[in-house]
């Protein structure tokens, strides 16, 4: 079924969830109770409409979605996991999957306990997991062709690109204000609107990853037979929208560049090399625009827009960057950054299975730090350490293997699929996948709501990719007529 012949309901439901993407980093990144309650109702409400209108029969589970039922079940498993960590249990059945319990006073009244240390605090994070859960389905849902499909990516560069130019305004402009109860200043570094520059850095990371992959799309093979053909070549990209594309991308690497974010810049940049990499040596289809693509990514943003926009401070920001704490730094320390997580890493001897309860790091955290770690801290700066703790090591082999899975799908599509579309909207999945694979090992990023949702529509969008026109238009439309 085309765009075109959709039902109205179904467009309309799907522009309010592109309109929901858009919103979450609005609002300091959605990472404020309120602002996370708003996404959450605006997902469970999409969610429950698409649902009235399959129980009516006016649309029905494509491609995408039973492709996906792997990814699909694991989040199940994830979310069962996080229900059972609010039931009240036997306490002696709690001791024995988690140690730390005994130590813990108990009510002698009480012959039953949650495996949350703080359930009001996991009722939370099974609600915020589960509306995770459920925009991974609708993307699945929603995008079923290729207009969506290009619609749906082309909405998240726009939101990164708007965010990377109120950021760059903001940073160039010094401007220093208050929004959503919350002060920003902008002297420092661009931090758009979230709170933390390092969160910036982040989105933009998943959106360049998926800028870049829509500008392999447009990538066409081949080689001009005579100078005429590349002059005609020459006008017809300078004409086409792949220029808008390029500058979009060349304004949020000066946006990432200007977050002065260390890990965040080489998140992106070795993500970008590595995928390219895997793209070219795995792939069956790789072409020689797609080499010259990447070059000039790395020469034109490293050397030409970096050094013009600042790039001298961020590596100011690395040299100053120690290994170990000083009294008075410079540039922080890596032990400082790491810190939180290494000492986190301990209660994974008393929670090993099950965790001590999804958002519980801020109880749980004050028994294991040293007396040199004074700062309160509502999370690890490591999202492994974080989903670890919180959720055992069952939790994290779980989130784990949805986005490996989603890795291991979306380099089968680089590998396989020779249409450029797929092509290109595997290749933003894997770089994606990997910038934050690298970049969650310093940060919180998964900890975000406004990351957090826009990188599992990412992971669906890798499965989307993978079954794209696997079967004929024509057959989803009788399908689709028969319903």
């Amino acid at each position: 079924m085309t765009d075109t012949q959709a039902p109205s309901a179904d467009r309309k439901l799907f522009f309010l969830f592109l309109l929901l993407l858009v919103w979450a980093p609005i609002p300091l990144g959605s990472n404020r109770p309120w602002a996370s309650a708003i996404l959450e109702v605006g997902l469970f409400g999409i969610a429950l409409a698409w649902l009235w209108l399959y129980a009516l029969g006016r649309t029905r589970l494509h491609t995408p979605f039973r492709t996906a039922r792997p990814a699909i079940w694991l989040f199940g498993c994830w979310l069962l996991l996080l229900l059972l960590q609010i039931v009240p249990l036997p306490s002696g059945l709690i001791q024995l999957i988690s140690p730390g319990y005994a130590s813990l006073p108990l009510d002698p009244q009480s012959v039953a306990r949650t495996l949350s240390l703080d359930p009001y605090a996991s009722s939370g994070f099974l609600l915020r997991s589960s509306a995770y859960a459920l925009a991974f389905c609708l993307t699945l849902a929603f995008v079923r062709s290729r207009h969506r499909l290009r619609t749906i990516a082309f909405v998240i560069l726009g939101s990164g690109l708007m965010q990377a130019l109120f950021a760059s305004f903001a940073h160039l402009a010094k401007l220093d204000y208050e929004l959503f109860f919350t002060r920003f200043v902008h002297s420092g570094s661009a931090i758009g609107t979230f709170v933390n520059r390092n969160h910036l850095a982040g989105y933009l990371e998943i959106c360049l990853a998926l800028g870049i992959g829509m500008m392999i799309a447009t990538l066409r093979g081949g080689q001009a037979q005579s100078w005429k053909q590349r002059l005609r070549n020459a006008a017809g990209w300078m004409l086409s929208a792949r220029v808008l594309l390029r500058i979009s991308l060349v304004i949020m690497v000066v946006a990432l560049v200007m977050t002065r974010s260390r890990m965040g810049n080489a998140a992106f940049f070795n993500s970008m090399l590595i995928t390219g990499l895997l793209g070219l040596i795995w792939s069956k289809y790789a072409t020689r625009s797609t080499v010259i693509l990447l070059m000039s990514l790395v020469i034109i943003d490293i050397f030409v827009a970096g050094t013009w926009f600042g790039v001298e401070n961020l590596v100011k920001r690395y040299e100053q960057t120690t290994i170990y704490r000083e009294e008075q730094p410079t540039g922080g320390s890596v032990e400082e950054r790491v810190e939180p997580g290494m000492f986190a890493a301990d209660m994974l001897k008393d929670y090993p299975v099950l965790g001590s309860g999804g958002g519980t790091f801020y109880v749980a955290f004050p028994k294991y730090r040293i007396a040199a770690i004074s700062a309160y801290f509502d999370y690890a700066h490591n999202d492994y350490v974080q989903i670890a703790t919180e959720t055992g090591l069952l939790g994290l082999a779980l989130m784990g293997s949805i986005v490996l899975s989603t890795l291991f799908v979306a380099l089968r599509t680089l590998q396989q699929r020779r249409d450029p579309l797929a092509r290109g909207i595997a290749f933003g999945a894997t770089m994606g996948i990997i910038a934050l694979m690298i970049h969650s090992w310093v940060d919180f990023n998964l900890q975000i709501p406004a990351n957090a949702l826009t990188f599992v529509v990412l992971l669906a969008l890798g499965w989307v990719a993978y079954s794209l026109d696997r079967h004929h238009a024509g057959e989803e439309d009788q399908g689709q007529a028969a319903a």
